[in-house]
């Protein structure tokens, strides 16, 4: 594997840190690997941690490579710096695609919160859209105090025919960012005729990633059941289906 960390060109510290994985003969199907662009939540004010390498390193034993992107945050998120900075970041994974042995019609991006909320920009308005949307307790509307900070955008109205398939989850006790976000987006895709699949959990509260050990350290404190992790291998059969990777039915 190849790691490796890029600073782009942006309003704020923005950098793309990428963790290639290098064909081999003994796996053919790998010889172009799909890719997925993680933007971790955190308010637009900080990228959090969590949501990043924790969740770059599932996919990468799905056979993907990953690209974590930080993005513009703090005095720098006004709009539409972020959404900048993701396009930027899609395209420098495209343009190095045969270099780095990426699909590039094979890119997902996966946001949380207001990464969420990103990444679903990035979906319906972006100059470099993804071919798959991973969206977790996504914010959506911008009566959230943190996109409303940034100046950015509700997103259900822009979602049109053009808009990637997603994948949502999100759990109906989050007191931070209401599941409504999550079934406002749902709705406006199924109206658009755009496949998503969408999980919403009982508990779970908000920001809790995937909800293991390594991003939770102490779960008594944490209103999480065992059934919250399920997204991520949920997520990773239907990605596979998605993008056509999985001949199982």
């Amino acid at each position: 594997m190849i790691t490796e960390k890029m600073i782009l060109q942006g309003a704020g510290d923005v950098s793309l840190t990428a963790y290639i994985q290098e064909p081999s003969a003994e796996m053919p199907n790998m010889a172009k690997r799909p890719a997925v662009l993680v933007i971790p939540g955190g308010g637009y004010d900080f990228c959090s941690d969590r949501e990043a390498d924790p969740v770059a390193m599932p996919f990468l034993a799905q056979g993907y490579s990953a690209f974590v992107l930080r993005y513009s945050v703090k005095q720098a998120k006004q709009w539409p710096n972020p959404l900048r900075d993701a396009e930027n970041a899609l395209r420098v994974i495209r343009e190095n695609a045969e270099k780095w042995d990426v699909d590039p019609g094979r890119i997902a991006a996966i946001g949380f919160s207001a990464g969420g909320h990103l990444a679903a920009a990035l979906g319906v308005m972006g100059a470099q859209r993804p071919n798959a949307l991973i969206l977790g307790y996504p914010c959506i509307l911008e009566e959230q105090p943190c996109i409303a900070a940034a100046h950015a955008p509700s997103l259900d109205g822009l979602v049109d025919a053009q808009t990637p398939p997603a994948f949502i989850f999100a759990s109906s006790d989050d007191d931070c960012v209401p599941i409504r976000h999550s079934l406002r987006f749902a709705d406006a895709l199924d109206r658009a005729g755009v496949s998503f699949q969408m999980h919403i959990f009982d508990k779970g509260g908000h920001g809790f990633s995937t909800a293991n050990h390594v991003v939770v350290p102490n779960q008594s404190n944490r209103d999480l059941q065992r059934e919250d992790q399920a997204w991520v291998p949920m997520c990773a059969a239907w990605l596979n289906r998605i993008f056509g990777l999985d001949p199982i039915r």
